[in-house]
């Protein structure tokens, strides 16, 4: 007869609910050691406040941290909402995670006979853990960055995994979708803590538990690979969806190979969102990373790009729409660590109601990058007199022979255009799309993928609403 396992007083992120997640898992000795580490750094670390310069526009002070827990068993109903990104678009392969658990995944067949992997990061790590460890364990995403990159390199679950070997050209996209559910009160997380695998629920009726996405995406591309892969976050439970998200997404682009990255970030406004995303492009390489920020409470990136070889070549589109109070802070950086390398960032952001959009970004030239070409470029659309966008463009250089400029701007919509719209029988609602989608055309036009261009675009134009 088994001994009854002792009552739950405690919600959160505990150091007994941290080693029951890792007794769980099935995973390498050294991934064990690494998330244990990271444990260390996140309860060593405190919350980041406004008094830090990174956060002084960001406040987080109405987040309560014991509203969330690890991972717990996988949800009962794994349906998942739709996805805007592979709508009518012959994939290579899909891979699907919910509350931070793998659902689904396929790749092609012809692809896994060239040695591609692709799918659940959590069960492929086990599998091909001498392939990856160097990956993994080189720390593109710094563990100790903040809190929440911390709990993320501690506790990560449903990652996803795409491996291109040497040579390798996927000519059709790949997909990933990482969503979160809706947990009904006295149905959330299980905690084990008990003997003999001894379980039981928490009750939320004293304890309420939110979900969690806790996603890390790695994505490597050997020598002369190349691949598309379209990746996207959704909430099942709708549009004003509750959750935390504390994701992360590393990124290897060897010498020679072309990767086109599209990250969507489409959480309903109730998700903490919260990541830290960092690419290495190595020599002559090609990025094409193309951000979409639509959704979340509260969201903060930080999106990194090193060009790590001569003549790397990275372009960053980023497109932004807020409403209601949503608060989208996102800081980039364009690191050029070697000579003869360009970067070109172009964020656009609409802004409507009391919403608030942050970006910082960040052009740094190290001494021996000669030749170094950088640009990046931030413009804002008032649609609201209550709305607020902060830009702050930046250039750190310390080499000789450099090319690197930058510029913001912020404006309302011209009553002028408006009025012309108007005598073309256009409503005034029409109209005001018309100059939306105007606006956002520049950072379209760089976009390759017809369908990422098509829904992007659809996204916004549901979300504007008339504006005086």
């Amino acid at each position: 007869m088994g001994v009854a396992a002792p009552p739950i007083t405690e919600t959160g992120f505990t150091r007994a609910a941290f080693d029951a997640f890792l007794a769980s898992r099935r995973e390498p000795d050294w991934l064990t050691e690494m998330r244990r580490a990271a444990w260390e750094a996140f309860e060593a670390t405190p919350l980041p406040d406004m008094k830090q310069e990174e956060w002084r526009r960001t406040d987080i002070r109405l987040l309560r941290l014991d509203r969330f827990g690890l991972p717990g068993p996988p949800p009962a109903d794994t349906a998942v909402p739709g996805a805007l990104l592979a709508e009518n678009v012959e994939l290579a392969g899909r891979t699907v995670a919910l509350d931070s658990h793998p659902v689904h995944s396929r790749l092609d067949a012809k692809w896994q006979d060239r040695g591609v992997l692709f799918g659940s990061l959590d069960e492929l790590v086990v599998e091909h853990g001498d392939l990856l460890r160097p990956h993994m364990s080189a720390g593109i995403v710094n563990p100790r960055a903040d809190k929440f990159a911390a709990l993320h390199a501690a506790a990560w679950s449903g990652g996803t995994l795409l491996y291109v070997p040497r040579g390798v050209s996927i000519d059709q996209p790949l997909h990933i979708l990482s969503a979160l559910s809706s947990t009904e009160k006295g149905t959330g997380p299980i905690c084990r803590n008990g003997p003999a695998g001894a379980s039981h629920k928490l009750d939320l009726s004293r304890f309420p538990i939110e979900n969690v996405d806790l996603g890390h995406t790695l994505v490597v591309l050997e020598e002369g690979a190349e691949a598309t892969l379209l990746a996207e976050t959704a909430s099942a439970a709708g549009p004003s969806a509750a959750g935390l998200h504390c994701g992360a997404v590393e990124i290897v682009v060897g010498p020679h190979a072309r990767l086109r990255y599209v990250n969507l970030q489409n959480w309903g406004t109730g998700v903490w969102h919260f990541a830290h995303q960092r690419a290495l492009v190595h020599e002559d390489a090609q990025l094409q990373w193309t951000m979409g920020a639509l959704g979340a409470r509260l969201a903060k990136v930080n999106q990194h790009v090193a060009l790590v070889g001569r003549r790397a070549t990275t372009q960053v589109n980023g497109v932004m729409f807020t409403e209601g109070k949503q608060h989208l802070s996102y800081h980039t950086l364009q690191h050029h660590q070697e000579p003869e390398c360009s970067s070109d960032l172009r964020y656009k952001g609409a802004l409507q109601d009391n919403s608030h959009i942050v970006w910082r970004g960040m052009i740094h030239v190290d001494r021996d990058a000669f030749k170094t070409d950088g640009y990046q470029r931030n413009d804002n659309l008032m649609l609201s007199d209550s709305a607020r966008a902060d830009s702050i463009p930046g250039l750190e250089i310390l080499a000789d022979d450099v090319r690197c400029t930058h510029g913001a701007t912020a404006g309302r919509v011209d009553d002028e255009q408006v009025f012309y719209a108007l005598t073309r029988g256009l409503t005034r609602k029409e109209a005001i799309r018309m100059i939306v989608a105007g606006f956002f055309q520049e950072v379209f036009d760089r976009i390759t993928i017809d369908s990422v261009r098509n829904a992007l675009g659809d996204a916004i134009r549901r979300r504007v609403r008339e504006y005086r």
